[in-house]
């Protein structure tokens, strides 16, 4: 993959805050001082090589849907297996290996949290795998952006507003950016042709789902690993429950670490609470990260591990909703 400087800096500098206009690729053309046709065919360019996954948006976790985070033990003999029965689910968006005996791990979505329980069971039922169901408490970070520069430009979480008034329209929206806008002319106006919708109506529940935090960002959804970052580490903590908002909070500034959240343990065999995610180039440069993290964040006394990801098995956006699910642009 040959990429240059204009690659480099729209991957960068265009990961959250996609102008909500009716051609946001010219006022991003504009900034970088290019052609609305540049950035469109460097966009294609980026999609069709995996340097990016879709220009589309994220939401934050049970907001507009319901998702966990999952994982298995499955035999060394039977990895591939296991990993074909859990991305044959549907609502299944993320799944890599991780070196650790739990070494299968998945993020399962869906419209409410009956659909995700359905998927849990339904992979212990075809595996005969015990999955662990490690459900979100607390976000101190889910923006998913990363800073290709090396600097940490994460920023500060959305205030989310709990009164919006959602409807289906949204759900389906935002169905449609989860899976990727095209990269055309008039993007909002080809999912507003799609959804029924006028291009003004599709832009004001954008702006409105952005403006409540449940839209968390909207942008290029980079592939990490393609670029180059392949030392990728899940780093879970045991830290006391009076502490851990304190150490989230203070995570997050680190540079070097992207997500961060606080999950429910199941005690009897995975009492970690504190996640965070950190993306190296090395491993060493990794645990330089994860050292200085531990230091910064005052997890020093805490038990904690390191999971490293070895092989990213899917990786796309949510199901949010069905009933307007692979509806992407291929």
């Amino acid at each position: 993959m040959t990429l240059d400087a204009l690659d480099w800096r729209l991957m960068n500098d265009w990961q959250r805050a996609l102008p909500l206009v009716s051609r946001p690729f010219q006022v991003i053309a504009d900034q970088l001082d290019t052609s609305e046709a540049c950035i469109i065919e460097r966009l294609k360019g980026l999609l069709n090589s995996g340097a990016i996954s879709r220009v589309g948006a994220t939401c934050r976790p049970n907001t507009l849907a319901a998702s966990t985070l999952a994982a298995v033990a499955a035999p060394e003999d039977q990895i591939e297996a296991v990993a074909q029965i859990i991305n044959a689910q549907e609502g299944v968006n993320h799944s890599y290996l991780r070196e650790n005996d739990w070494n299968i791990w998945f993020v399962a979505t869906g419209p409410d949290r009956a659909f995700v329980d359905d998927i849990l069971r339904r992979i212990s039922d075809q595996t005969g795998l015990r999955v662990l169901d490690l459900r979100l408490r607390r976000p101190f970070n889910v923006d998913l952006g990363f800073a290709l520069d090396g600097s940490n430009a994460l920023p500060a979480p959305r205030r989310v507003v709990e009164d919006i008034d959602v409807g289906e329209k949204d759900r389906a929206v935002m169905q449609v950016l989860s899976e990727g806008l095209p990269p055309t002319i008039c993007p909002f106006a080809e999912v507003a042709d799609q959804l029924g919708l006028s291009e003004a109506e599709v832009l004001d529940r954008i702006k409105a789902l952005a403006e409540a935090g449940i839209l968390s960002r909207i942008g290029l959804i980079v592939r990490h690993r393609a670029l180059g970052w392949r030392a990728n580490a899940m780093c879970v903590f045991v830290v006391p429950p009076e502490e851990i908002e304190a150490c989230g909070a203070a995570l997050t500034k680190v540079q070097g670490v992207t997500l961060c959240y606080e999950r429910r343990p199941e005690a009897d065999v995975w009492p970690y609470t504190l996640y965070c995610m950190i993306h190296g180039r090395s491993r060493s440069e990794t645990l330089d990260v994860l050292s200085q993290a531990r230091v910064a964040a005052g997890l020093v006394p805490y038990e904690y591990r390191v999971l490293f990801s070895t092989k990213c098995f899917r990786q796309r956006g949510a199901l949010i909703d069905i009933a307007k699910k692979e509806t992407g642009w291929t």
